[in-house]
């Protein structure tokens, strides 16, 4: 098989993915994503009083150089 022949035919695929354009079900993923936040805010309930909000051990460059300044 030729150069022209496979180029033809990875242009062909290429055409095809591009313009491919599935059925998305809108009320499907609006489903998915309520319920899973309400799973993550439990889940996040688990671990908050290992959560320190005090501790300032990582310091951002921009707030490095505003101590310097």
């Amino acid at each position: 098989m030729g150069r022209g022949r496979q180029k033809a035919k990875h242009t062909k695929v290429a055409r095809e993915l591009k313009y491919f354009s599935p059925n998305t079900d809108y009320n499907a993923l609006e489903r998915e994503l309520t319920s899973s936040h309400d799973e993550y805010s439990e889940e996040a309930a688990k671990w908050a009083e290992y959560a320190d909000d005090e501790d300032d051990s990582y310091v951002t460059d921009d707030e490095q150089h505003e101590q310097r300044a």
